[in-house]
């Protein structure tokens, strides 16, 4: 059956499990459209034989009533063959849907998740664009090509019924037409798999432009990205035109000949009709069923590229989903009340063979908060994606009231979790809505409690349309100090127990930074406990512990003072000699920058 073909083409043992899961739900709907097949090709005959009875029966006995009874059955068999070919065609179109129903959502996980666990490469929109692919072949005539082949055989069977001439006649043009049809196999598998590549490489680029159109615009960039994307366009243009020239090529081919072959037919019938081995019947109906057995090749070769791409859109889709196990629902453990801890915690970037956190291990009680310096590329931000779960550690443990984080579901986690990332990204929809999280029926005072929490009520409240303002995709209507101090609003909602702040105030003013000073006491005040990722020592107000990072590993932990007196030395402050201590220095504009034992930076 077409859909199996295409499930044991891209299978992989165990990979694709939830695809044929999903085909397997609909086999109900596929032993319908084969049986509704079969009918439908018996019901292919009627032209045929209406034909043979025409020239055979009617014309002979010269029978009015004889023509008008054939007519009205062969209309009633006509009518019934479109009805069944429209439910047919409408069962594929609802199975389609019930696909997509049933791996949208996973594939959706794909594309929000495997960025955290490995590194897709090209289009990062690569399975959602792949479930498309299969659905739009599903909905196209080359499925039901695909049924309507295992028919081919009872046509030649008929032909040779005929006459044994016709049947080797049919038998031929069916073994030619099946050669080029793996012809088209083999010689269009490699052009597509290009093509899909180019693809997603060239939307990847034309994704990274949008992105960063402004400054593609100020500094002029736009012309050369341009160019680069140019050139992957046209890789992907190529390999297209590669594909669609040995399908088009080989579907015009077949064409020829099969219109070649029918009209061959005819000669021979009358050849036949001539030596008085056949009737004038038999010519016409062996013609219509020649051009009726090997119409399904010629449709199966024309939808052939489609079918590749839809069994390499399978494969890769299976790989994506092995690789994002879908595991079993951890149970709801009881909110977290009393700490954190750290244990020699190891981490690389997703699909990156290097450590970026080396053995960290600390121990925070609820009430404390914990800065986070070093210099750029020390390890900061990773170690802040560690701890809250967005990246998994290579080895050792983040556990919250002693549970690790793999023991909490995403969604149970991320109620007690707020997180403020280095890069803030908002979702179009109102200013409510992300703060809440986009959570249904959020309660405004939730809501309040959260943005006053943060100091950016007065400031939402002074917009258009207050708590209601569109604020477009990633909150382009927005500055990007109020977008930062939303998302601090976002990630103080509804009071999580562990907020972890990357950069908080890398655009705010004095009015923001003490907004955020006040935030971090008032968590701690209530009990949660807060990390904070620092370069400037404002964001350090409002901590008690420091942790000292280089070259991603601790080098200094304790209260705040302490660390900071042993690591800071006044700004005017020679640079240390060779093999002086490790110290740390306030770099121009109040950024902190940890020098090593040579005095240079980690980088």
């Amino acid at each position: 059956m077409a859909l199996t073909s295409l499930a044991r083409s891209g299978q992989r043992p165990a990979a694709s499990s939830e695809l044929r899961e999903a085909l397997a739900s609909c086999w109900h709907a596929f032993i319908a459209v084969g049986l509704m097949s079969g009918l439908i090709n018996m019901l292919y005959l009627t032209g045929s034989f209406y034909m043979l009875e025409v020239y055979d029966r009617v014309l002979p006995s010269r029978s009015v009533p004889t023509l008008v009874a054939l007519s009205i059955l062969a209309l009633t068999l006509f009518a019934f063959q479109g009805v069944l070919d429209i439910i047919r065609s409408r069962i594929l179109v609802r199975v389609a849907a019930t696909l997509d129903e049933r791996l949208s959502g996973r594939v959706y996980d794909l594309v929000v998740q495997l960025p955290l666990r490995s590194r897709i490469p090209g289009d990062g929109l690569a399975p959602l664009r792949d479930l498309d692919q299969i659905r739009s072949f599903l909905v196209t005539t080359g499925p039901l090509a695909l049924f309507d082949l295992p028919w081919m055989p009872i046509y030649v069977l008929i032909c040779f019924l005929f006459h044994p001439w016709i049947g080797v006649a049919a038998l031929i043009g069916a073994a030619i037409l099946t050669s080029l049809t793996l012809m088209s196999e083999f010689m269009t598998r490699a052009p597509s798999r290009m093509t899909m590549a180019h693809v997603g490489t060239r939307n990847s680029i034309a994704e990274a432009g949008r992105r960063n159109a402004e400054v593609l615009q100020a500094m002029g960039m736009a012309p050369r990205m341009g160019k680069i994307w140019g050139e992957a366009n046209t890789k992907y243009l190529l390999s297209q035109q590669k594909t669609s020239d040995v399908a088009g090529g080989l579907g015009a081919v077949s064409k020829v000949l099969r219109f070649a072959l029918q009209s061959a037919v005819l000669g021979l019938g009358a050849y036949l009709v001539i030596q008085q081995q056949a009737t004038a019947g038999i010519i016409i109906a062996s013609s219509i069923i020649v051009a009726r057995a090997l119409a399904p090749v010629e449709l199966a070769i024309a939808n052939w590229r489609g079918f590749v791409s839809a069994r390499q859109s399978w494969r890769r889709l299976s790989d994506f989903l092995a690789a994002l196990d879908r595991g079993g629902e951890p149970m709801t453990l009881p909110a977290p009340k009393h700490n954190l801890v750290v244990e020699n915690v190891v981490g690389t970037p997703p699909g990156i063979q290097r450590l970026v956190v080396q053995d960290i291990s600390f121990t925070l009680k609820a009430g404390q908060g914990l800065g986070i310096i070093g210099p750029s590329a020390s390890g900061k931000s990773s170690l802040a994606r560690l701890i809250v779960g967005v990246w998994p550690a290579v080895r050792g443990k983040v556990r919250v009231d002693g549970a690790a984080l793999d023991q909490w579901s995403p969604v149970e986690l991320g109620r007690h979790i707020g997180y403020l990332p280095q890069d803030v990204e908002l979702f179009a929809g109102t200013v409510a809505q992300n703060i809440a999280r986009f959570e249904e029926d959020a309660p405004s005072e939730a809501i309040i409690e959260a943005s006053q929490a943060a100091g950016v009520h007065d400031m939402i409240v002074r917009l258009p349309e207050g708590y209601d303002t569109q604020i477009g995709e990633s909150g382009a209507v927005l500055s990007a100090g109020q977008r930062q101090r939303i998302a601090l609003a976002r990630a103080l909602y509804r009071d999580p127990f562990l907020i972890v702040l990357d950069e908080p105030n890398s655009n705010l003013d004095s009015d923001g930074d003490k907004a955020l000073t006040q935030a971090i006491i008032g968590v701690r005040q209530r009990g949660g406990i807060v990390v904070v990722v620092a370069h400037r020592p404002s964001a350090l107000a409002g901590v008690d512990q420091v942790l000292a990072m280089l070259s991603g590993r601790a080098h200094a932990f304790g209260p705040r003072d302490e660390v900071l007196a042993k690591l800071f030395a006044p700004q005017q402050a020679a640079p240390p000699a060779a093999g002086a201590p490790v110290a740390a220095t306030a770099a121009a504009g109040g950024g902190l920058r940890l020098v090593g034992e040579a005095g240079g930076t980690a980088s």
